[in-house]
């Protein structure tokens, strides 16, 4: 009795051993290899986007922008319309009402001749509101303006049968996270609304901190385990559903970033992995992503006064920025 008791214990172990393997392997392998070493000399290219960037953070996230500082918020919107506008693209409002205020989401597309209602898209998307009394120069004025040269770097990219939406959303931020007033739930609710197939969306989210000194990269559990505290990378994190996206765009992605990356696809219930505008998309059933460099888990001013454009990494953002436009580029042949 007592060997079969020690063979049906040692098959229990075995079972959650191979268990925690394919759990392990599904959550966190990701395809190619994260570029490790000193970051190359920033090339001419960077160094143009750098300086576009940091134009752009500054205009939309200088002063606390949201619909408690409503003007604020309308300036930022009047700036990306421009912007998109001058780079020969026909911004569309989705406009409605928050706490009495007329709010809007900016949207363009890049779409191959003949695109009708039955065009496969890809959504790329930012939140330009920030959070109560902060600038959100990284939270999230460094998404936002990445989507912004990626318009520029894509609106002339040739495409064959895949239309590609790059959208500015309002209310991310709390009070509106997770609920029906919030910006991208409200595009993603229209999407599927229209009945269009949707290949992925990919939020990028606080993308403007880096750091190679140790210590400086704090994770929920049970990732404080696992992953490296130099705050050095950049973080490519899936929802559940959409685990096949993320692969793809990562095996991309990893080609053409040197940057150290990390990621892989988790349940909502772990802290800050649904903490964007993808979690809208996943609401609705569409594979969903965050490109994000962690956010409070690195980033000291986080939803603070001080979170303002001197904080941003420039140079590391108009990285991440090409490495996404060339990723795009790539899915969408």
């Amino acid at each position: 009795m007592l060997k079969l008791i020690g063979f049906w214990a040692a098959g229990l172990l075995v079972t959650a051993i191979a268990a925690l393997a394919v759990a392990y392997w599904y959550s966190l392998s990701l395809p190619g290899k994260s570029y490790s070493g000193p970051p190359p000399e920033a090339t001419e290219a960077e160094r143009d986007v750098a300086a576009r960037l940091r134009q752009h953070v500054t205009a939309i996230a200088s002063e606390p922008h949201n619909v408690i500082h409503y003007e604020a918020l309308e300036r930022s919107a009047a700036y990306i319309e421009s912007e998109l506008t001058a780079l020969g693209l026909t911004p569309q409002r989705q406009v409605y009402e928050a706490d009495g205020k007329s709010v809007r989401n900016i949207a363009v597309e890049i779409a191959p001749p003949g695109a009708g209602p039955e065009t496969p898209s890809i959504v790329v998307g930012a939140h330009y509101d920030s959070y109560g009394n902060a600038p959100g120069a990284n939270d999230n004025g460094s998404g936002t303006a990445a989507v912004i040269e990626l318009a520029r770097l894509l609106k002339d990219m040739p495409l064959k049968d895949t239309r590609l939406r790059l959208v500015l959303f309002v209310n991310e931020e709390p009070p509106y996270d997770r609920t029906p007033q919030m910006g991208s739930y409200r595009y993603a609710e229209s999407l599927k609304d229209a009945g269009e197939s949707v290949i992925g969306m990919i939020s990028l989210e606080t993308i403007g901190a880096f750091s190679n000194k140790p210590g400086t990269q704090k994770y929920p559990s049970p990732f404080d385990m696992i992953f490296p505290d130099v705050a050095d990378f950049v973080a490519l994190v899936a929802l559940p559903g959409g685990r096949t996206f993320l692969q793809e765009f990562v095996g991309s992605f990893r080609e053409h970033a040197h940057i150290p990356t990390i990621g892989g696809t988790a349940p909502d219930f772990i802290d800050g992995i649904g903490w964007s505008d993808h979690w809208a998309f996943y609401s609705f059933g569409y594979p969903a992503i965050m490109i994000t460099d962690t956010a409070l888990f690195r980033y000291p001013h986080y939803h603070t006064p001080g979170d303002t454009p001197d904080k941003v990494d420039y140079a590391t953002l108009a990285h991440v920025t090409l490495a996404v436009a060339a990723s795009l580029k790539d899915m969408m042949r």
